[in-house]
């Protein structure tokens, strides 16, 4: 058949980063890389959004001619150049015809193929005799709940991505927050960036570096804030790359907290804090972007209070109770 092929998934998100604010609810957030079948081939389209830098695409799925590739010994027979009768009568339908929306790679039929590939594959799976696999409700992603014969739960939710080139930079099937998304449009996803950053840093900082247990303390805080754990994160990964690596360690811990705090009041008295992977020129080189983020402009992640005084005035007096 000729369905999406898929490539060795990437642990992503708080709990594999080790800092996750719910060690006991964690949700075990896993990217999902899909390629094109054979006789497919993808290309991104990207979305407009006036002068800023677009955060979504359509992924159209076009035929490629496989008459001279070592397919044809398999009895492959070419979409474009045989005729439709005997495509039909001795061959499975293309991607065109099964996850597509006029010719664009459709998330919500992805992610029910998917949903029904991990159901006919989980008997295969070792993990089958200890853990019981249930596939939760989602529209663009895979949610699974993995319960163990001693009765703990395990929550994954296996978001599907299209790589964009050799970069580290993915397009995800996963929607924001409550966002009504077309069917056919994936979002800029920097999951697999963030992961890498932190796996690297680790590698570089003291070996009794505390800067995790910084990042959990100060997320486990944010119950109910004004701003995200998506602020605190930000700060951490700008803070880790214009601060001296050795002042992580674990006597420091007070001092750091310190520094997050007074950069983060900092952030919101002058209401921006800027993306860390647009236009930052202090990314580790080892961290692949496309050329677009390299140059893209500063984006303001605290725009929202600049155009709101209420919400800006909200914000401050949480941050003075934090």
């Amino acid at each position: 058949s000729f369905f999406l092929l898929l490539e060795q998934a990437i642990g992503v998100g708080s709990a594999f980063e080790s800092w996750s604010p719910h060690e006991d609810g964690a949700v075990y957030s896993v990217r999902v890389p899909l390629k094109p079948c054979c006789g497919h081939a993808f290309h991104l389209e990207v979305g407009t959004m006036g002068q800023v830098l677009a955060t979504d695409c359509c992924v159209h799925v076009e035929l490629v001619c496989t008459c001279m590739t070592e397919q044809v010994a398999q009895d492959m027979l070419c979409f474009l150049h045989h005729p439709e009768e005997a495509l039909r009568k001795n061959q499975k339908p293309s991607l065109l015809h099964t996850l597509c929306t006029s010719s664009y790679l459709d998330v919500q039929k992805t992610a029910l193929w998917f949903q029904d590939f991990m159901r006919s594959a989980w008997e295969f799976v070792p993990q089958s005799h200890h853990y019981s696999m249930k596939v939760l409700p989602s529209s663009r992603s895979c949610k699974l709940q993995l319960t163990h014969v001693s009765g703990r739960t395990l929550l994954v939710e296996m978001m599907l991505g299209v790589q964009q080139g050799n970069s580290d930079i993915f397009m995800s099937s996963q929607a924001t927050e409550a966002i009504c998304t077309p069917s056919t449009t994936w979002l800029l996803s920097f999951s697999v960036a963030e992961a890498k950053f932190f796996w690297m840093m680790s590698r570089k900082l003291p070996h009794d570096s505390f800067h995790l247990h910084c990042l959990q303390l100060c997320t486990c805080m944010l119950v109910g804030a004004a701003f995200s754990s998506c602020a605190f994160k930000t700060v951490m990964m700008h803070l880790l790359t214009t601060m001296p690596l050795a002042g992580w360690r674990r006597r420091d811990f007070l001092l750091q907290l310190e520094d997050i705090m007074r950069y983060l009041r900092c952030c919101l008295e002058e209401k921006q804090l800027n993306h860390f992977f647009f236009g930052n020129e202090s990314i580790p080189k080892e961290i692949i972007l496309p050329p677009a983020l390299q140059r893209a402009e500063p984006l303001n992640l605290l725009q929202n209070l600049a155009q709101d005084p209420a919400a800006h005035e909200q914000a401050m007096s949480e941050f003075r109770e934090l």
